[in-house]
């Protein structure tokens, strides 16, 4: 099988894609029969190219390093603009050379936009769509569901809570039958890495700088210390789990600015530590409780043992009790994992249905 991919956003996470399709197309056909291939790339600094054949893996792979040109990468069989505009980028979304939309775009979190528009285009025209993006599964799951099943197409999401840590698939497959009384996690690394780096002597301010010098946080970080990345992972958790219909307003918020450095050191030195919780779970009267916020979590606790920038997320079941799930939850490779498995997923899903 092969599927034609559009790249939305030629960032961190889509860059990292190109590398592991470079690495592992060679296993991508001999284990699944899978061919993925790039035909359209779109980006604020190097515009937009398609080519119905394919793009060249390891010209693309070369263009952050020259000049962020996509000019050169077109061929005789496409065609690229230097200007990237949103009703560019919507009518690329409707070609008939394209099988599935990858969007990974900067987005505002409050409002999901631009990604939220590029994947309603694209699921309207029937294109499958994965997706890192929180704001659009956070603020209109309903609607994008609604409009893949009108398009007979796909909707996947799999990076958009812990990167390339799988807990969304482990929800619909391995921990099928049992019944969530809550969960709770630690969901954003750049905070973890912060609250790290005070327990170590850092101030606040070096510890964010720092984290901004490895890539763990945006130049405006507020995102991630405010807790705004965490209450939309909780969001999509909360709904994946309970199909609830919560939105980001719903859950209280609190970040880490608050904390002074000696609680965080005092914290650690008696054995426990504090972090950025995420956390629901269902009430005796069936409401749902969500919040995020700091807490300060004694020695022995599991989630303790996420350190730096790893997620970790401890799920409270029926049957089996606390199932914690822990690992990378940040990193341009981790994350276009995420995207990997649910192309292979994807592949999966459209050969069975051709076998009905």
């Amino acid at each position: 099988m092969q599927l034609n991919l559009a790249l939305i956003g030629y960032g961190g996470v889509n860059q990292g894609l190109v590398d592991v399709l470079r690495q592992k197309r060679a296993l991508l056909q001999r284990q699944y029969g899978l061919t993925l291939n790039i035909v359209a790339v779109t980006d604020l600094r190097g515009g937009l190219v398609w080519n119905r054949g394919g793009l060249d893996l390891d010209a693309l792979a070369a263009v952050p390093a020259n000049g962020f040109s996509f000019r050169e990468l077109a061929g005789s069989d496409g065609g690229y603009h230097p200007d990237l505009t949103l009703e560019r980028t919507l009518e690329l979304l409707a070609a008939d050379f394209i099988d599935v939309v990858v969007e990974a775009t900067f987005t505002d979190p409050a409002s999901g936009e631009p990604a939220l528009a590029h994947c309603k285009t694209a699921l309207s025209h029937g294109k499958h769509v994965v997706t890192t993006n929180k704001g659009p599964v956070a603020l209109a799951l309903d609607s994008l569901r609604q409009l893949a099943a009108a398009g007979q197409a796909c909707f996947k999401y799999e990076g958009a809570v812990m990167s390339g840590t799988p807990v969304l698939r482990q929800l619909s497959t391995t921990l099928r039958g049992c019944d969530f009384n809550g969960f709770a996690g630690i969901l954003n690394g750049t905070s973890n890495f912060v609250l790290g780096q005070v327990e170590q002597g850092r101030s606040m301010a070096e510890a964010i700088r720092e984290a901004q010098r490895l890539g763990y946080a945006e130049a405006n970080p507020a995102a991630d210390i405010e807790g705004h990345d965490v209450q939309l992972k909780v969001t999509i958790l909360a709904n994946a789990l309970w199909d609830v219909r919560l939105q980001p307003g719903d859950v209280p918020c609190r970040g880490i600015t608050h904390l002074s450095e000696d609680e965080i050191r005092a914290a650690r030195a008696e054995g426990g530590a504090w972090k950025l919780v995420g956390q629901a779970a269902r009430q005796a009267d069936g409401r749902l409780a969500a919040s995020v916020a700091p807490q300060r979590l004694p020695a022995g606790h599991p989630l303790l043992a996420a350190t730096g920038a790893t997620n970790a997320i401890a799920l409270d079941t029926d049957l089996l009790g606390q199932v914690t799930i822990s690992g990378p939850g940040a990193g341009r490779t981790e994350t276009a994992f995420a995207i990997l498995s649910d192309l292979i997923e994807l592949a999966d899903e459209l050969a069975t249905q051709h076998k009905e």
